[in-house]
C-alpha cells in the first residue's frame, strides 16, 4: 500500500496529466470568454503562454519516458524538474491574469491549487518558496494589470496607466492572500509530511511482520530437520560402529579403512550440522530477559566460543567502569547473536589469528565492534550477508541462518547491525543496542522497575 512518495515517478506522471488538463482548461475558458462574452481579450499573448505550457509539459512527457528505464536517476531530479514547471505555471498564470483583469480575475483562487499540488509534490523548502513567488505574484497584479470591462473593479479609463498605489482594500486583499498562502502551504506539507511518515512506518511494520513469518518458518524447518535426521543419523552411527568391532581383527584392505574412518567423519559433521540448526531453533525462543551487565554479557558470550584462546576484549580507554554498565535484555539471545558473529570472524581468520571485540559505551548506545583479519567481502557479499540460506563458508560448515538469527534478534531490541569490510582487510561487524529513556534497556531504570517489566 503506498499513501504518498516525494515525486517519484508515479507523482511525476500525475503533474504530467495536471499539467495537460490546465492547457484544455484554458485554452477552453479564454473560448468561451471570447465568444460567450463581449470581453475583448488579447488573444495573442494568452494563447502563447498556454503554448508555452503545452510545450514544456510535452517535452516533460518525453523527459519521463527517457528516465523511466532508470527510477534512481528520477528520483534525484524529479524535484528540481518538478520544482521549475511549477514556478513556471506560476509564472504563466501570472501573465494571464494581468492580461484578463488582475487580481480582479476570479481564476485568481487558481494560485492556491497550485500551492496545494506543490505541497503534495515538493519538498517543503520548495513549496515555501513556491508560496512566496505566488504572494509575489498576486502583489504585482494588485500594482498593475490590464482591466476588463464588466470584470475589473477599477475604472476601465484607467486602462492607459496599468499601475496603481495599494489603497485599504489591496492591503487587505494581500493580507488575506498572504495569510491564505501561508495556511495553505503549512498544512499541505505537514499533513504530506505525516503521511509520508506513516507509510514509512506502515513498511517497517510489514517488513518486520514478514521478517518474522520467515523466521519462524525457517526455525521451524531447522528443528524439524533435526530432529528427523537425528534417528537415521544414530542408526548409521550405531551400525558404522558396530561393523568396525566385527571387522577389528579381520584381514581387511586398507581402503575399507579408509572408507570407515570417512564415514565416522562424515556422520560427525552430520551432527555438528543438527547442533547448529537445534541452536538456531533455539535462539528465537530464547527471550527471557534479565538484569545484567555489559561484562557479564560479553563473558556469557565467550563461554560459548570453541577457540576462546583467539578471542581479544579490547577494553576502552576512556570508559574504565564499562563492565559495570548495567543492562536489561534476553542475555542468552544477545550473548548467542554476538557469538555468531566472533564465530564468523573466527572462520575467516587463519589458525594464528585472532578477532578483536571492542564494547563501547555511548550515551544512548551500547556497542559492541567485532573485527577479524579474514580476506574480507567484496560490496556483493556485504549486500547479501544476512539472507537466510546464504553463505560463502565451505559445505558443512555453514547452513547460512547465523546472521539472519542474529540481525533478527538485534532489530527486535531496537538495535542495529551492520557491516565494514574490503577484500583483503578483514572484516568489521557492529551491533549497537539503544539505551534511551523510552527503552527498557536504560540504565536509569532502577531494578525493581526492571523487575516488574
Amino acid at each position: 500500500m503506498q499513501l504518498i512518495t516525494p515525486a517519484p515517478l508515479g507523482s511525476s506522471s500525475w503533474l504530467l496529466r495536471l499539467r495537460s488538463f490546465a492547457v484544455v482548461g484554458q485554452l477552453l475558458t479564454i473560448l468561451l470568454a471570447q465568444l460567450g462574452t463581449a470581453t475583448d481579450l488579447p488573444l495573442f499573448p494568452l494563447l502563447s503562454l498556454v503554448a508555452l505550457t503545452a510545450v514544456t509539459n510535452l517535452v516533460y512527457g518525453f523527459w519521463l519516458a527517457r528516465v523511466e528505464a532508470d527510477p534512481a536517476q528520477e528520483t534525484s531530479r524529479s524535484q528540481w524538474v518538478a520544482f521549475f514547471l511549477m514556478a513556471l505555471d506560476l509564472v504563466t498564470l501570472t501573465g494571464m491574469l494581468y492580461l484578463t483583469g488582475g487580481a480582479d480575475n476570479p481564476f485568481s483562487f487558481f494560485y492556491f491549487v497550485n500551492l496545494a499540488v506543490g505541497g503534495v509534490m515538493l519538498r517543503a523548502r520548495s513549496v515555501w518558496t513556491l508560496s512566496a513567488l505566488a504572494v509575489v505574484g498576486y502583489t504585482s497584479l494588485l500594482l498593475g494589470s490590464r482591466p476588463v470591462a464588466g470584470l475589473s473593479v477599477r475604472p476601465v479609463e484607467k486602462s492607459a496607466l496599468w499601475l496603481y498605489t495599494l489603497d485599504l482594500r489591496d492591503v487587505g486583499l494581500l493580507l488575506a492572500f498572504s495569510t491564505c498562502a501561508v495556511v495553505v502551504t503549512y498544512f499541505v506539507t505537514r499533513t504530506t509530511q505525516l503521511l509520508r511518515d506513516r507509510e514509512s512506518d506502515l513498511r517497517r511494520s510489514e517488513a518486520e511482520a514478514a521478517d518474522a513469518t520467515r523466521l519462524e518458518g525457517l526455525t521451524t524447518l531447522a528443528a524439524g530437520a533435526a530432529h528427523e535426521l537425528a534417528t537415521p543419523l544414530s542408526t548409521i552411527d550405531i551400525a558404522c560402529r558396530e561393523l568396525a568391532c566385527h571387522m577389528e581383527g579381520v584381514a581387511k584392505s586398507p581402503l575399507v579403512e579408509e572408507d570407515l574412518r570417512l564415514i565416522d567423519g562424515q556422520l560427525n559433521m552430520c551432527r555438528q550440522i543438527l547442533s547448529r540448526m537445534r541452536s538456531a531453533a533455539g535462539e528465537v525462543a530464547a527471550a527471557q530477559w534479565n538484569q545484567t551487565t555489559l561484562g557479564d554479557l560479553i563473558d556469557t558470550t565467550l563461554d560459548g566460543i570453541r577457540d576462546p584462546h583467539r578471542v581479544e576484549i579490547v577494553e576502552p580507554e576512556e570508559n574504565p567502569d564499562w563492565e559495570s554498565q548495567p543492562l536489561w535484555l534476553p542475555e542468552e539471545a544477545v550473548a548467542q547473536a554476538v557469538r555468531n558473529l566472533i564465530h564468523n570472524g573466527l572462520d575467516a581468520c587463519r589458525s594464528d589469528q585472532s578477532v578483536a571485540v571492542y564494547p563501547i559505551v555511548q550515551p544512548e548506545h551500547v556497542r559492541l565492534e567485532i573485527r577479524d583479519s579474514g580476506e574480507g567481502m567484496n560490496q556483493e557479499v556485504l549486500g547479501r550477508a544476512g539472507d537466510p540460506f546464504f553463505t560463502t563458508k565451505e559445505p558443512g560448515r555453514g547452513i547460512g541462518l547465523g546472521l539472519f538469527l542474529t540481525r533478527n534478534v538485534i532489530t527486535r531490541l531496537g538495535g542495529e547491525m551492520g557491516f565494514e569490510s574490503q577484500p583483503g582487510q578483514g572484516t568489521t561487524a557492529t551491533i549497537s543496542l539503544p539505551l534511551s529513556p523510552a527503552s527498557p534497556l536504560h540504565p536509569q531504570l532502577s531494578p525493581e522497575n526492571r523487575s516488574a517489566r
